[in-house]
C-alpha cells in the first residue's frame, strides 16, 4: 500500500504467529479457488479495514524458510478507501522508500523493496533505480527489451529483473506471458489499467528507434 505522500505501509507480525515480530508488507493467504485480486481485497479488508480500488501487479517472490516455502504474489495498492488499522493486533508503520532499506523486513519481503522503485510508465532507458540493457555491474534493476513471448521468457530465465515489450501483444498473449514469468512486465500499445488487468505492472512508453 502506498499513500498520497508516497509512503509505503508495513506491519509487524503479532505474537503467536509464524515469524512473530518481523516486519512485512500487509497481506495474507488465498483461500482455495480464490481469485488473486479478490483475495487481496479480502485480506486487506480483514487485516486493515480498508476497501481497495484497482491494484497494480508487481512481482512474485519465492522464498524458503526453515519451516516452510512461501510464494508472495505482490501488488501495489494506491487506490483505497478508509484509514488502515491493525485489526489483527499488528503494529503499522508508514515508511518512505528510502526508509524501507533500513527496516528489518522478513527475508522474503526484501526483493519487493527494489521492485517498488519501478515506475508505472517506463519513459527512459535508465534511471538511478534501473537500466534496460547490459548489466553494468551496479545494483540497479536490469530490464530487457523483448519483442515477443519467447524472447521475454528467455530473458526472465537469464535473470532479467523486468521485461519491457517493444511491440503490442494480443490480450491473450500478454496475459499468458504475465502468468508464466514472476518478474514485472511492461506492455506496449495499451492503456495502463488494461495492462494491469492482464497482469502487467505497467506500460513501456520509451521512444524506440525505427526498425
Amino acid at each position: 500500500m502506498i499513500d498520497a505522500a508516497g509512503r509505503v505501509l508495513i506491519d509487524r507480525r503479532p505474537t503467536g504467529k509464524h515469524l512473530a515480530g518481523g516486519w512485512e508488507f500487509p497481506g495474507g493467504k488465498l483461500e482455495p479457488g480464490e481469485e488473486r485480486v479478490a483475495g487481496l481485497a479480502r485480506e486487506l479488508h480483514e487485516e486493515l479495514g480498508i476497501t481497495i480500488g484497482t491494484p497494480r501487479p508487481l512481482i512474485r517472490v519465492r522464498h524458503a524458510y526453515p519451516s516452510r516455502d512461501v510464494l508472495l504474489d505482490v501488488w501495489v495498492v494506491r487506490d483505497y478507501r478508509g484509514e488502515p488499522k491493525g485489526l489483527d493486533g499488528q503494529t503499522l508503520r508508514w515508511c518512505t522508500q528510502d526508509e524501507l532499506s533500513t527496516v528489518k523486513l522478513l527475508p522474503a519481503d526484501l526483493p519487493i523493496v527494489k521492485a517498488l522503485r519501478l515506475p508505472e510508465r517506463l519513459t527512459e532507458v535508465s534511471s538511478r533505480h534501473y537500466v534496460i540493457g547490459e548489466n553494468l555491474g551496479d545494483d540497479r534493476l536490469r530490464g530487457a527489451l523483448c519483442a515477443n513471448l519467447p524472447e521475454a521468457r528467455a530473458a526472465a530465465d537469464a535473470g532479467a529483473d523486468f521485461i519491457a515489450l517493444t511491440g503490442a501483444l494480443s490480450a491473450g498473449g500478454l496475459a499468458e506471458l504475465c502468468r508464466s514469468v514472476a518478474i514485472p512486465v511492461y506492455a506496449r500499445g495499451i492503456a495502463l489499467e488494461q495492462a494491469w488487468a492482464l497482469g502487467a505492472t505497467g506500460v513501456n512508453e520509451i521512444d524506440l528507434p525505427p526498425e
